[in-house]
Parts: C-alpha cells; structure tokens; sequence
C-alpha cells in the first residue's frame, strides 16, 4: 500500500480520534464569527493506517501526545523543520517488527566480508543509477567513464571508486559550465538536494525500522554521532533519483538561482517516495521499493539470500 505523505507549513492543531488524524487551522477555530458548525466542517481527517510521512515545518503547529503515539505506532516518520525550513529531525518507531530481537542479533553479528560484499552491491548500483541520470540529463557529456567504473567495485570499494564516479558525476550533471559542487552548504541547487535526500532518508529509515533494523548500525557509515547510518548505507542508489528530479527542476525553474525552497520546489520534492521506479523487474513506487529493499537486507543478515534489491534505472531515466 502506498503511504501518504503529509507537509504542514502553516499554523495547525493536530489530534486524535478514532485512529484519523484530525486537522484544525487556528485562523477558523480562533475566529468569533463562524459558527461550530462550520468549524467542525473546515475540520480534515486522514487516517493514520494511511500516513507514511509526516513533515512539520512551522512554529506554531501543536501536536497532542495521543497523535505522537498513533504515529509511532503505525510506524509514521515524523519529520521536523528548523527556521529556515530544513528538515532536521526524525521520530521514528523502536519496536516496528515483531521479530526485531532477532533481526537486530543478526545485524549485530554480521561478518566483516559479508558488510563489504553488500557495499559492494550498494555502490556498484548506484553508481550505474548515476551514469543513467547524466546519460538522461546530459546527453553531450559521455556516461561511459561511470558505466565503467560501476564495474571495478571489488568488496568494500578499497579503491574508493565510488569518489571517483562521484568527482565525475557532479563535475558534469548539472553542466560542465555551472561550476557545481556537492556541498551541503554550497551553492545552488545543494539546498535542493539537502530537501530532496532528507525525505529520502527518513522514507529508508521508516523502512529499516518496519524490517526490524537498527537504523543506527550501518554496513559502511561509521559515524558515533549520526543515528542513521544505515540509512545513509541503503539511500545511496536511491539517491539519483532525487538527482534527477533537481535536474529537471533546475531546468524547469531557471530563475530560481538563489536556491530557495519555494512551495511550488516543496511540493515537487514531496513527490518522491510516490515516485515510479523499477525493482526486482516490477514498476514500484519509491516508498514500496525501499520496503523490498530493507526487507531483502534483513534476509543477507540472516544468511537467507546473498543479494539485496535494489531500485535499477534504465536509459529511459527510470
């Protein structure tokens, strides 16, 4: 089923009842001059079951402790926004599996050679995902060098060929005149980017907890500060699709050079978990995929299957 995405960027009163979510805008409930009535009628309610993500991007939204509880419990990612409407916080469910336990024993105890085979596995895919979107978006600029390169992962990427395809990929995907460089603090369209993987994460995430992973405990990223290594991990093939979503956003909005995110930018980049994408042979929703993909890494952990799934673009751009 496919999971509703949910952006709150105005003032906002959210409860519960009876498992909907229900929706008040202050501007009608504070007003005198509407009646009960039509107050109750200006209400919204969405079902929790049918929530995927949850994005919440004002100061002054309230949120009772039974909606936080609904949430978690269905498995919602609660995503929150700093002042400059940069998401910057993830609540995300501890117990979304009912064989979590062992699922987490398994990951624990994961061999060296099997978390290099699977980054292997990671990098190789995206990096050929990579030289499909320049392919795509770039026609004038050959894609060959990372075809190629997508061949020479050997386990673990000693050879760190993924910066290799990396310092290639972004020197020509937005033009070779841009100047563009992956920063996430950089220049346009690096806050586009920020947006567009920070959903993307917290879609991975929300999915490694309904596999019984431990987000925190990646095959490759190691970092004692981020809880979301793993995350980090699975995103990476992932992540050229919301490339080529900014690529064609840029195209399509060349006035936008200062790099703001504009409502019209939000709500394409909201877009992504329902993006359509091919995995395992099939058409899938992006948020769908992950799901096949978490769950495909659970069974390397528990020595079930050697491969994980992931999503494979084609030279059609999808």
């Amino acid at each position: 089923m496919i999971k509703r995405t949910l952006y709150f960027g105005n003032p906002a009163y959210l409860s519960l009842n009876q498992k909907q979510l229900v929706i008040k805008l202050p501007q009608i409930e504070k007003n005198q001059q509407f009646t009960e009535s039509f107050k109750k009628e200006a209400q919204t309610t969405v079902p929790i079951e049918d929530i995927g993500l949850i994005i919440l991007d004002h100061s002054r939204i309230t949120i009772t402790q039974a909606v936080f509880a609904a949430l978690l419990e269905n498995n919602v990612g609660l995503i929150t926004c700093d002042a400059t409407h940069h998401p910057t916080g993830l609540f995300l469910n501890l117990d979304g599996n009912t064989l979590q336990a062992k699922r987490f024993q398994h990951q624990i105890e994961a061999s060296v050679p099997l978390k290099k085979q699977l980054w292997q596995q990671t990098i190789k895919q995206k990096i050929h995902n990579q030289a499909v979107v320049l392919a795509s978006e770039q026609s004038d600029i050959s894609s060959e060098l990372l075809f190629n390169l997508a061949k020479q992962v050997k386990s673990g990427d000693p050879t760190n060929v993924e910066g290799r395809a990396a310092a290639y990929y972004w020197r020509y995907l937005f033009g070779e005149a841009s100047g563009f460089t992956r920063d996430r603090e950089g220049m346009h369209p690096n806050t586009w980017l920020n947006y567009g993987y920070a959903i993307l994460r917290a879609t991975v995430a929300r999915a490694l907890v309904g596999s019984g992973l431990l987000p925190t405990l990646g095959i490759h990223h190691r970092n004692q500060y981020n809880a979301y290594c793993l995350a980090d991990d699975i995103m990476e093939p992932y992540r050229p699709y919301v490339d080529q979503l900014v690529c064609r956003l840029k195209k399509i909005y060349p006035e936008s050079t200062n790099g703001d995110i504009t409502t019209t930018i939000k709500q394409e980049l909201l877009k992504i978990p329902v993006t359509d994408i091919i995995i395992d042979g099939k058409n899938s929703p992006l948020m769908v995929a992950i799901q096949l993909t978490t769950a495909s890494l659970s069974k390397c952990y528990e020595g079930k299957t050697k491969k994980i799934k992931f999503p494979q673009m084609t030279s059609a751009g999808q």
